[in-house]
């Protein structure tokens, strides 16, 4: 059993940075793979970044490739996401997961867990 508590979304203006935590109980955290998601009023729930268990791979959906990095510290059982160069259209409320094995990482349903989410709106 893992529980995700998401932190650090907020009000920023167009350019301007903000990281996200995600904050997991459980004492197999560090064998999760680990994803952002994100989900905008009247929107899909849309894939962000994901990265390895152990950190050794990271992916990125193409609108956010070059401006957010995801990261984590299984010391720490938190993981990241840094977002620079924020745009309005990167407004949304911001959801953390984790899953083992995760297949097909764009997908929510390979994530076991998720957090409650956290909200970043952007101001143009």
């Amino acid at each position: 059993q893992v529980q995700l508590v998401e932190s650090g979304g907020g009000l920023v203006q167009a350019g301007d940075s903000l990281r996200l935590s995600c904050a997991a109980s459980g004492r197999t955290y560090s064998s999760y793979d680990m994803g952002w998601f994100r989900q905008a009023p009247g929107k899909e729930r849309e894939f962000v970044a994901a990265i390895g268990w152990s950190g050794g791979w990271t992916y990125y959906e193409d609108a956010v490739r070059g401006r957010f990095t995801i990261s984590r510290d299984n010391a720490k059982n938190t993981a990241y996401l840094q977002m620079n160069s924020l745009k309005p259209e990167d407004t949304a409320v911001y959801y953390c997961a984790a899953g083992r094995t995760v297949a097909v990482i764009r997908q929510p349903g390979q994530y076991d867990y998720w957090g409650q989410g956290t909200q970043v709106t952007v101001s143009s």
